[in-house]
């Protein structure tokens, strides 16, 4: 058992002082220090600095581990252009992103207080450093490929792979599918997926309406995508429309990423089902995407939450960065309530999405915290000048374990 003693602790709606944390791998108590100490006598006693802040460890919903070795292979500003650097680079890209290059990107998270993260895993190549990241991991074995002749094969790779992530066992890592998207996953494979995904109760995620040219693709077999598919695929027409691929999720609490081209019925559609959309700003505006709608969102009780998409189209995976870029971002939204909304995007929220119990300061919740060192008693604008400010982080716990200190 340890206690800690923060100047400040960021709850749930509220900021507060002169309380102190009893913890193991759990919250046991928040109370005042004397009658935890009272409660607790034989607990580690850790008291912080003047203005340290104690706040929930953050959780970055969607990373791809795989692709961590790019920095400058890359085409940015057009979704396509990106699309064939990605094809032309692809093999120096997997290539060169080798177990040390993984658990580099894991490393720099958790110093950006990334306590928990969803890994897209494509290859299981990033199995072996996310089963050993410090870190809580849902690992997403990714389902592709849109061609029917190859279904099987596809999914006895798929099925290899999420058996290996299965055979992890350790606390904190989770098991779970995600679909690649509805113009590259053929409807066979979904709905096999999906059959597992319900019986075994795995999280569930996909990309969705990403871009201009999924859009135009799904719409009426045209746009950009044709020559793409034409030309590497011999394909003429989409595997599916995009009501087809959103039915395929009813009855399940998906998480689906990007969405910035959604229209009003997919939007609907999505409130009805209860899905969780994945906003990640800076990969949005480097591949030429455009902002999505968060009002729209809002408006129809869809929850959304930030994250960092991989470094195949980020520059880091900092997700106090990526807040930052979405509060310059969204500028038609009231600042504070912005700021505030990221912060429990990255926290409770995300943590709820995912089905996991972190992301609070709260009794019951998995010890997953982090210590900021702030330079003055904090304002009723905490959350935007967390965002702006970038304090250092001179604490990380998870589980209750202490796993990196400044």
């Amino acid at each position: 058992m340890q206690i800690i003693t923060p100047h400040y602790i960021l709850m749930k709606d509220r900021v507060t002082p002169n309380l102190s944390v009893a913890f193991d791998k759990t919250i046991q108590k928040i109370a005042p220090f004397d009658e935890l100490l009272d409660e607790f006598p034989h607990a580690k006693v850790t008291t912080l600095r003047e203005n340290s802040l104690l706040m929930p460890g953050l959780i970055n919903a969607h990373v791809h581990i795989e692709f961590s070795a790019n920095k400058t292979e890359l085409s940015y500003g057009d979704f396509m252009g990106w699309l064939y650097s990605v094809i032309e680079n692809r093999e120096e890209l997997i290539g060169g992103c080798d177990s040390g290059c993984m658990q580099k990107a894991i490393d720099d998270m958790l110093a950006c207080g990334i306590t928990t993260f969803g890994a897209i895993s494509s290859h299981a190549m990033d199995l072996e450093a996310c089963s050993k990241a410090k870190q809580n991991v849902v690992f997403f074995n990714e389902l592709i490929g849109s061609q029917a002749t190859m279904a099987d094969a596809l999914f006895g790779d798929f099925l290899s792979r999420l058996d290996a992530s299965k055979a992890i066992k350790r606390e904190g890592f989770y098991p779970a599918v995600a679909i690649h998207s509805p113009y590259s996953v053929h409807p066979v494979l979904i709905k096999k997926a999906l059959k597992i995904v319900k019986s075994e109760k795995l999280k569930l995620t996909a990309h969705f309406m990403e871009s201009r040219a999924e859009r135009e693709w799904l719409d009426s077999n045209k746009g950009n995508f044709k020559d793409f598919f034409q030309n590497l695929l011999k394909q003429n027409s989409a595997v599916s429309d995009s009501k087809e691929f959103l039915e395929h999720f009813d009855d399940f609490n998906a998480l689906l990423t990007h969405v910035v081209k959604a229209n009003e019925e997919e939007l609907q559609k999505i409130a009805s089902n209860k899905h969780t959309v994945i906003h990640c700003p800076i990969s949005n505006r480097l591949l030429g995407n455009g902002a999505i709608n968060l009002k729209a969102l809002e408006d129809k009780n869809i929850r959304w939450i930030i994250a960092t998409d991989g470094l195949s189209s980020n520059y880091k995976l900092d997700l106090f960065e990526e807040m930052k870029i979405a509060l310059f971002m969204h500028s038609e939204l009231p600042l504070l309530d912005l700021a505030q909304k990221l912060i429990k995007s990255v926290t409770i929220d995300a943590a709820s999405s995912l089905g996991l119990n972190t992301g609070e300061i709260a009794e019951g919740k998995n010890a997953d915290m982090l210590v900021l060192d702030l330079d003055k008693e904090p304002t009723n604008e905490l959350a935007i000048h967390l965002i702006l400010h970038r304090y250092n982080i001179s604490k990380v716990y998870i589980n209750g374990i202490l796993e990196k200190e400044n």
